[in-house]
């Protein structure tokens, strides 16, 4: 991967970089690497390989930050799995709900993730979707959620208190995490 970007950004000007990681970030650093991706994430001194600073946080929490208005946001990133962050006030709480119990000893993921879709087809998982994002809302307070990641296009219909985010606010993200304003 750092070779790829290596190349990719050979004639830009940057001096620093922004990474959304597929999987639990701690304290910045990849807490394993990821089930989709080749290994090595997990010790990388991304900062040494890329000759400049380097924030590394988890992809669903980018895409919260770069979605992210005002008050208490929950972010729901439908995608190959189930991403999940919560923002109040600037200070930015990435979650991981993926693998809490649903229903029929299967997990959220399980339902709204891609296995889900693939498993129930789009009328059902819609129904899930909206489900599971009501009962997050509910339970963590949320003013307003975005639902984002590359599934959401899939969806017809969200909650008045609910917008479509997009993966192009991962961008917005990358840059927003310099900012001083936000707290993660």
């Amino acid at each position: 991967m750092i070779a790829a970007v290596k190349k990719a950004a050979a004639k830009w000007n940057y001096d620093r970089i922004s990474i959304g990681y597929p999987g639990p970030v701690l304290h910045g650093k990849p807490v394993s690497d990821p089930h989709n991706l080749g290994a090595g994430w997990v010790g990388c001194n991304f900062k040494k390989a890329f000759g400049c600073p380097v924030k590394l946080i988890n992809d669903a929490a980018m895409q919260a930050i770069g979605s992210y208005k005002s008050g208490r946001m929950l972010f729901i990133g439908l995608g190959t799995g189930l991403g999940s962050a919560l923002i109040v006030d600037h200070v930015l709480q990435p979650l991981e709900l993926a693998h809490l119990p649903y229903k029929n000893g299967r997990t959220y993921e399980d339902y709204i993730g891609l296995r889900g879709l693939k498993r129930l087809g789009k009328k059902k998982w819609r129904s899930h979707v909206a489900d599971v994002v009501a009962k997050l809302k509910n339970a963590l307070e949320a003013d307003y959620v975005v639902i984002g990641g590359g599934n959401a296009k899939l969806l017809n219909d969200v909650p008045q208190w609910a917008r479509l985010g997009n993966n192009e606010h991962a961008f917005r993200g990358g840059a927003r995490l310099w900012e001083s304003r936000w707290s993660y």
